[in-house]
């Protein structure tokens, strides 16, 4: 079953390719999306990464939670 964690503090320049690389380093992702303000363009720094399996999604919030991505803590 797959499970949909919320991922805050993205750095603005990240795409959601390389949120889905980094998450892919623990388990198998199904689904990335960076949230985007509708007036700007540009990143509102919060998404949405859908994984596979619930086992992927723990072992994703206990390796990657506190972490830093791109000199930003997520």
């Amino acid at each position: 079953m797959e499970k949909k964690l919320f991922v805050g503090s993205i750095p603005f320049q990240a795409t959601e390719e390389a949120v889905a690389e980094l998450f892919a380093t623990i388990g198998e992702v199904s689904s990335c999306k960076i949230i985007i303000d509708s007036q700007t363009g540009q990143s509102r720094g919060f998404g949405f990464v859908e994984m596979v399996s619930e086992e992927d999604a723990s072992r994703a919030i206990e390796s990657l939670n506190g972490s830093t991505f791109m000199e930003r803590t997520i």
